[in-house]
C-alpha cells in the first residue's frame, strides 16, 4: 500500500484575485478546495514568500510586480482554501523561489521509507507547479508524480499547456485535465 500526499502549490490571494491573479486562478479555486476536503491525506502547502526588497531581488527585476510579501493580505491563503484545509493534516512551507528544495527533500525522505505517489495542484502551472514537480522527480525519480490539470492555472492558457506538455514529457502523469 503507498502513502498518498497532495500537494498544493501557492494557492495565495496575489495569484488569485491580487496583484498577478488571473480569471483562470480565480477559476480553480473551488475545485481545489473540493480537493482538499476530499483528500484524506497528508499535506503540503507552499507559500511564495518575498520580503518588502522583492523589487531589487533578481526575480523582482525581471517581474517587477510585487506579491507575496510576507505578512501581507496577498501572501495569506484564499480563504476557501484556507478553510479546506481546516482540521486536516497538513504542513505550510514558505519557499523563496519558484521551486522549493525543502519540500523535495522533505517528500523524498518519506518515500525512502514506504511508497508514496504525490499528487500537486495549484498556480502557476507554468513556474511553480512544473518547478516543484520537476524537483521532486529530481529527488525522487521511482515516486509516482501527478498533476491535477483541472485544479491548476497558469499565467496564461497556452503557458498553462506548455508546461503540462513538459511534465508530460519528463514522465509526470497529468489527470483532470477536462477539469472535472
Amino acid at each position: 500500500m503507498s502513502e498518498k500526499i497532495l500537494i498544493i502549490i501557492d494557492m495565495q490571494n496575489d495569484f488569485i484575485d491580487g496583484s498577478l491573479g488571473t480569471k483562470e486562478a480565480a477559476a480553480i479555486v473551488s475545485r481545489t478546495a473540493e480537493k482538499i476536503r476530499k483528500f484524506s491525506g497528508r499535506i503540503f502547502v507552499t507559500l511564495d514568500t518575498h520580503g518588502t526588497d522583492y523589487l531589487q531581488t533578481q526575480e523582482g527585476r525581471k517581474l517587477p510586480v510585487e506579491h507575496c510579501i510576507k505578512g501581507t493580505e496577498g501572501w495569506r491563503l484564499n480563504k476557501e482554501i484556507e478553510q479546506a484545509l481546516e482540521g486536516k493534516n497538513y504542513k505550510q512551507i514558505e519557499k523563496l523561489t519558484f521551486g522549493s528544495v525543502a519540500l523535495a527533500e522533505e517528500i523524498s525522505h518519506i518515500h525512502a521509507g514506504e511508497t508514496v505517489e504525490a499528487e500537486l495542484a495549484g498556480l502557476c502551472t507554468d513556474i511553480c507547479v512544473v518547478s516543484n514537480a520537476l524537483l521532486l522527480k529530481a529527488f525522487a525519480p521511482g515516486m509516482r508524480i501527478c498533476v491535477d490539470a483541472g485544479c491548476c492555472a497558469g499565467v496564461t492558457p497556452r503557458s498553462h499547456q506548455a508546461a503540462l506538455e513538459t511534465m508530460r514529457m519528463c514522465q509526470i502523469e497529468i489527470t483532470g485535465e477536462d477539469g472535472a
